[in-house]
């Protein structure tokens, strides 16, 4: 997966947005104003923060060498994933993951125009 094909997955959500709000390099995907993604884009290799269920995380750690800890987030909730040496379906379903756990977060109202119940 490609840094413009990250990108344009992370925004086909419904709502979803990028902001800069760390500078200009790192790009912050976010749903009704609550992030889900973070990436610097051009970073070699190209790595993403997701949100992960805390046992689905600690589990994708044990598994994968290309999953860690959430660098600079919280740990517990945060995985930090090594896009080109993980399945590019793969890489797509965890993005979807953190997703839908923010979105599972927000009021009902902001879910169902989400078509997320």
């Amino acid at each position: 997966m490609t840094p413009d094909q990250l990108r344009a997955f992370c925004l086909d959500f419904n709502d979803a947005t990028e902001e800069f709000p760390f500078g200009p390099e790192t790009s912050v995907f976010k749903v009704a104003g609550k992030l889900f993604a973070l990436s610097a884009l051009d970073g070699e290799p190209l790595r993403v923060n997701l949100k992960c269920d805390p046992d689905e995380a600690v589990r994708l750690r044990e598994e994968h060498p290309a999953v860690a800890p959430g660098y600079h987030m919280n740990k517990r909730h945060w995985n930090t994933v090594t896009v080109g040496e993980l399945p590019d379906r793969m890489v797509r379903e965890l993005v979807e993951d953190s997703y839908d756990l923010v979105v599972a977060g927000l009021p009902k109202a902001v879910r169902l125009r989400l078509d997320r119940p």
